[in-house]
C-alpha cells in the first residue's frame, strides 16, 4: 500500500460541489490510487493531543461534527464506518516498540471531520473499519516523521496510512480572489521539496521553507505530511495527486507515497 497525504481544506468540501478537490476524492476509487484497503488509519490535524493516542472502537464510529457556524445540512452528515480495534492496538504496539513509550488508547472518541470528510468521498459506502491516530502540535517534523517510520510495517498488511490537513492553514489570512505570495511561495517549495526527495527539508520545514509560519501558524494540520511520509519509508518517492486552492489561500495539494523497491 502507498501512503497519503489529503488536504481536506475546508469542511464545506463535504457538500460544495464547486471546489476542485471533492472530484478528486470521488473519483478515488475510479482512477485506483490504492487497492482496497482493510482498514485504515487517518493522522487527522483535528486530534491533538499531548501524547500519541489512538481510538479504539468496537462497533461504528460517531460523526464528530467539530466546525461552527456552517450550513445545518453539513450536522446532519454521517459516515458511520466501523471502528478498527485491532488496527488501533496494533499502531499502539508498533510505537511502543519504536522510541513511543506512552501511548493512550481513547474508547469512546469517533472521527473528527479531517478523516470523516476526505474518507465521505473516497469510500462512501462506510464500509471500511477505520481507525485515527493524534498529532502532537508541541513537537516537530522529525518527531512526526519517526512516528510515520515507526508505522511502516503496516503498508504490507493492507492498512491504508493517510494523513489528512491542508497543505496551507492560515485560517486568519484565507480569502481573495488571488493566491497572495507567501501562500504560493510555500506551497510551490514543499512541492518541490517532496518531488526531488529532500524530506530532511520538510522535516525541518519551519527553517527552510519561505513563508513557514504565515502557511502554517500553527503546525496541527501540517504534521500528518510528515507521518505520511515516514510511514512510507526509506526514500520513498512522492507524487502530487491533486492541486488546487481555495478561498485564496487554502492549498488542496495532495500527495502519494510510494516505497522504495529493493
Amino acid at each position: 500500500m502507498d501512503t497519503f497525504y489529503i488536504s481536506h481544506g475546508s469542511p464545506t468540501l463535504s457538500i460544495d460541489e464547486s471546489i476542485p478537490a471533492r472530484h478528486f476524492l470521488k473519483a478515488w476509487q475510479e482512477k485506483g490510487y490504492c487497492q482496497r484497503p482493510k482498514a485504515i488509519l487517518v493522522i487527522s490535524g483535528h486530534w491533538d493531543t499531548a501524547v500519541p493516542s489512538v481510538n479504539v472502537i468496537t462497533g461504528l464510529n460517531e460523526t464528530i461534527h467539530d466546525f461552527y457556524g456552517f450550513p445545518k445540512d453539513m450536522y446532519k452528515l454521517k459516515y458511520p464506518a466501523p471502528g478498527a480495534p485491532e488496527l488501533a492496538k496494533r499502531v499502539k504496539e508498533l510505537l511502543m516498540a519504536s522510541e513511543f513509550k506512552h501511548v493512550d488508547e481513547d474508547r469512546k472518541r469517533g472521527l473528527d471531520h479531517g478523516a470523516w470528510v476526505p474518507l465521505m468521498l473516497m469510500y462512501p459506502e462506510a464500509d471500511i473499519p477505520v481507525c485515527q491516530l493524534s498529532v502532537q502540535s508541541d513537537r516537530d517534523g522529525t518527531y512526526h516523521y519517526k512516528l510515520g517510520k515507526a508505522l511502516a510495517p503496516l503498508k504490507e498488511e493492507g492498512v491504508l496510512v493517510m494523513g489528512s490537513g491542508s497543505a496551507t492553514h492560515n485560517l486568519r489570512n484565507i480569502g481573495g480572489s488571488s493566491v497572495p505570495s507567501w501562500a504560493m511561495n510555500f506551497d510551490t517549495w514543499l512541492k518541490d521539496a517532496l518531488l526531488e526527495g529532500r524530506y530532511e527539508d520538510v522535516n525541518h520545514w519551519d527553517e527552510k521553507a519561505p513563508s513557514a509560519k504565515m502557511a502554517h501558524p500553527w503546525p496541527d494540520h501540517f504534521y500528518p505530511l510528515h507521518v505520511a511520509m515516514g510511514a512510507a519509508g526509506e526514500n520513498a518517492k512522492a507524487k502530487n495527486v491533486h492541486h488546487s486552492w481555495d478561498m485564496g489561500t487554502l492549498s488542496y495539494a495532495s500527495y502519494q507515497f510510494t516505497a522504495a523497491t529493493s
